[in-house]
């Protein structure tokens, strides 16, 4: 499976959230970084989009589609901030 970084997954985080996430600023529930959603690494071949903390590789965000909706487990992060600019 190919890694990417987090801006992979934008069309779908936009569609999921109804606004642009890759930066938005999350804290990794596991080790505290602090990135942009951009600078996760993504991947978008498996059951779901998975993306990991680019510094200790935990799961911070997934998104899966159960009988045509999303489904986001964002209980990786511990903080969440959304700009809207």
């Amino acid at each position: 499976m190919s890694a990417l970084d987090g801006n992979a997954a934008a069309g779908l985080l936009r569609d999921v959230f109804g606004v642009e996430m890759t930066t938005a600023l999350g804290e990794c529930a596991h080790c505290g970084r602090r990135a942009r959603l951009a600078e996760t690494v993504s991947f978008l071949r498996g059951p779901g989009v998975v993306l990991r903390c680019r510094t200790c590789a935990s799961i911070v965000v997934v998104v899966t589609e159960v009988r045509g909706t999303n489904c986001v487990d964002v209980s990786g992060l511990r903080d969440l901030e959304v700009s809207r600019v």
